[in-house]
């Protein structure tokens, strides 16, 4: 007859579940992940099946019983660690965000926004449609599964352990987050200077014409500049996307090494 002790279930279980809550907030906070018409019992199950198979792999669990408070310490600890890394990458999503919302003010699209249930706001139909385009070229990518190749990195780089994430780790990620403005900026560059262009070119048509009524006229070859621009600019997002989501998995490893406790 197989007997299994209490400390073997402890083990068993600490083997499991430690994992399980960094997996889960990633999953809660990553892109792609945490779209809102996904259901909670698809990201659990989904959360379930990864934690079985990355349990084999992992390095050896703290010998704590989960159901202690230390164990619901080091659970929290590893639901923030998930919940950080689903953040650094969702930076570099919210970079596209900024670009679309830059280039919509410059094409005069700001206004045009609708009820996006993902943010649970209003989102410009601009930002809309370039955030679209960046989703279908992550999931081309496979951006999806190196994410949780970084995930499964992590558990190497920062171990499951009563260890405080270290403050240097925090600092990595703000240091990343300062992408969030460059990196959208530098992706909106492109029409913005040529939507600077056509008006400064609608500037001079209105001091040589001053009857021509320059807000009706403005308007239209703005917002037909702008998506021209857009149409010969899109096939040279892939590789500046590819760039960002390189560095932002890059920037995700680095946090996890640099919140790893410095050796006493």
């Amino acid at each position: 007859m197989i007997s299994i002790t209490s400390g073997e279930l402890d083990a068993w279980l600490a083997a499991f579940l430690f994992p399980l809550a960094r997996i889960w907030g990633l999953l809660a906070a990553a892109p792609v992940f945490n779209n809102a018409a996904q259901p909670r019992r698809i990201r659990l199950v989904a959360s379930l099946a990864i934690a079985l198979a990355l349990a084999p792999a992992l390095p050896p669990m703290p010998a704590i019983p989960a159901g202690s408070w230390l164990g619901f310490v080091i659970l929290a600890r590893e639901l923030l660690i998930g919940l950080i890394l689903g953040f650094a990458l969702r930076i570099a999503f919210a970079a596209i965000d900024v670009a679309g919302e830059l280039i919509g003010m410059q094409m005069s699209l700001s206004f045009a926004v609708f009820y996006d249930p993902q943010n649970a706001g209003q989102t410009p139909v601009l930002s809309e449609f370039l955030g679209l385009i960046v989703l279908l070229f992550y999931l081309a990518m496979n951006g999806h599964l190196l994410s949780l190749s970084v995930l499964a990195e992590s558990f190497h780089l920062l171990p499951v352990s009563l260890a405080p994430f270290a403050g240097a780790g925090l600092a990595s990620l703000l240091a990343w987050s300062a992408t969030l403005f460059s990196a959208g900026l530098l992706l909106a560059l492109p029409l913005i200077t040529a939507l600077l262009i056509a008006n400064l070119a609608m500037g001079v048509l209105a001091r040589v014409a001053p009857q021509l009524n320059i807000f009706a006229v403005g308007f239209p070859v703005t917002l037909m500049a702008g998506l021209a621009v857009l149409m010969f600019a899109l096939p040279y997002f892939g590789v500046a996307l590819e760039t960002l989501f390189d560095q932002a998995f890059r920037a995700m490893a680095e946090v996890m090494r640099q919140a790893k406790p410095p050796a006493s």
